[in-house]
């Protein structure tokens, strides 16, 4: 009777609210697009403080159907909840599209167009950062295209310090507003064209999909766009083409002042999973697969690369690259920074890890140490996009509960399907309560650490490092029959099917 009187009198006009208890419910009937986390918790007589749920009556009104494989909102749902993106880890849709017609889309189409959003922009930013112009490729470019990326190996074009480019602070001043660029219809075309080929690239794995691919980006540009002042701490809340970038350009390691920099970011956390086969890059070279003969090692992470950087130079996508680089330094660049990126998301990897342990030591040490010809701003910016990355990989993990328990049950799925089809030598399930305790004390929760010790993200890193020491310990209660559950869950689909 208390919390209902509680939640009567602390509830808002024309909403509805809900308690923790039909909470899960709904998110155990896969129905979590229907609800979103109040930002403040109410009080209770007699019960203390208490979370609660506003209820999104549009999509409960609508009945949709509940896709097993996802629970990711529609875009029309997405923007009826970005007043609490930060909390449920939804993703903030911004754009000119018209949302009634997502209701005709597939979930692929949604999260393509989302894409698509997220890009321009940013695309917008490059463009006004080499004066507004949207010209023809030069014609000599194409050589360079053809002849860039032609080693071995992708991994053997990873650099330890990427040289990023640098703008005075009278260039960034008079730097046009990057809104009133017109990227073209053409090239929209083209990056609408380029993504969902890059989608249907991706297999149906539970957990390894385009989804995820979405999902990593979502939490990408969120980081991007909290990048603060590190002598003042004050996060940013607005795009980049609205902020002072001669101020902040020095406190963010010149992340911010280049706009190739942060669309090389997010288009690797887009492309970072492409093609890949839902085991992990051990079992491809015990396999032997053709994958393993050419790569090694970073198997998974080097094929994406390859794939996706191939599409991208082909003649159908000219005038979206016109749009990226063009000049030789800015398409180098561009392919340094994707390289770098995606290899960041090898987290299993030993000597991958040591070096990345080792240069971070370095570049964060009460003295940096300065390689020559390189600035330490270009060293700690380096490690920050491979941390940032590889946070948001394991996005989930430093998300809502529900957020994490539901991709964690994805990826379980998939390890173990993929053991049951003898693609693995051990069952998860017998180390996966341990083994989840032992990835947020040994990686998680000390990555969400460096997050915030590198003092650039600003309240996110403090969020994330919270909702991980949380999720950490709500697993530490319920992990055991959560794991249960998965298994009887696993047997009722492959029964079914």
């Amino acid at each position: 009777m208390n919390t209902a009187a509680r939640m009567e009198s602390t509830s808002a006009r024309s909403r509805i609210q809900v308690s923790q208890a039909t909470a899960d419910l709904l998110f155990a009937s896969g129905l979590s697009t229907w609800i979103a986390p109040r930002k403040n918790k109410i009080l209770v007589k007699g019960k203390g403080e208490m979370q609660t749920y506003w209820l999104n009556t549009k999509a409960a009104k609508g009945l949709k159907p509940y896709h097993p494989k996802s629970d990711m909102p529609t875009l029309a749902e997405t923007a009826e909840l970005t007043d609490n993106s930060d909390v449920s880890g939804a993703m903030h849709i911004e754009g000119n599209f018209d949302l009634d017609d997502t209701g005709t889309m597939t979930k692929t189409e949604r999260l393509v167009e989302w894409n698509v959003e997220v890009l321009s922009p940013l695309l917008q930013q490059i463009i006004a950062s080499r004066g507004g112009d949207v010209v023809p490729i030069d014609p000599l470019l194409p050589q360079k295209e053809a002849t860039i990326g032609t080693g071995e190996t992708v991994l053997e074009e990873f650099v330890s310090i990427i040289p990023l480019k640098r703008f005075d602070a009278a260039e960034l001043s008079k730097r046009q507003k990057a809104s009133s660029i017109d990227i073209g219809d053409k090239a929209k075309t083209q990056l609408r064209n380029y993504l969902s080929n890059v989608a249907s690239m991706y297999r149906d794995n539970p957990f390894h999909n385009f989804e995820h691919a979405s999902h990593v980006t979502a939490s990408v540009k969120k980081l991007l766009t909290r990048i603060v002042n590190v002598d003042d701490g004050n996060g940013l809340s607005t795009p980049s083409d609205e902020i002072d970038l001669a101020n902040m350009a020095g406190h963010s390691y010149g992340i911010t002042s280049d706009p190739l920099t942060q669309f090389s970011v997010v288009f690797s956390a887009i492309i970072h999973d492409l093609d890949h086969p839902g085991v992990p890059n051990a079992q491809l070279v015990k396999e032997n697969t053709r994958s393993a003969k050419i790569f090694k090692k970073s198997v998974a992470e080097q094929n994406s690369v390859e794939l996706a950087w191939a599409m991208l130079m082909g003649k159908e996508y000219e005038a979206l690259r016109a749009c990226i680089y063009q000049t030789e330094d800015d398409l180098r660049r561009f392919r340094q920074l994707v390289v770098n990126t995606v290899m960041a998301t090898d987290i299993v990897d030993k000597e991958l890890q040591a070096l990345r342990k080792a240069r971070w030591e370095t570049a964060f040490a009460e003295t940096p140490v300065q390689e020559a010809g390189l600035s330490s701003d270009d060293c700690k910016a380096t490690i920050v996009i491979e941390h940032l990355i590889q946070a948001s990989d394991v996005a989930h993990t430093m998300q809502h509960w529900h957020i994490y328990k539901s991709w964690n049950e994805k990826f379980f799925m998939e390890c173990y399907a993929a053991y049951k089809a003898g693609r693995a030598d051990s069952d998860p399930s017998k180390n996966w309560y341990k083994g989840e305790i032992g990835f947020f004390d040994f990686y998680v929760i000390p990555l969400a650490k460096k997050l915030d010790s590198c003092g650039v993200f600003g309240v996110s890193s403090h969020e994330y490092l919270n909702y991980a020491k949380s999720n950490r310990d709500e697993w530490a209660r319920e992990g055991e029959g959560i794991v249960n559950e998965y298994l009887v869950k696993y047997e009722d689909m492959t029964t079914i099917q």
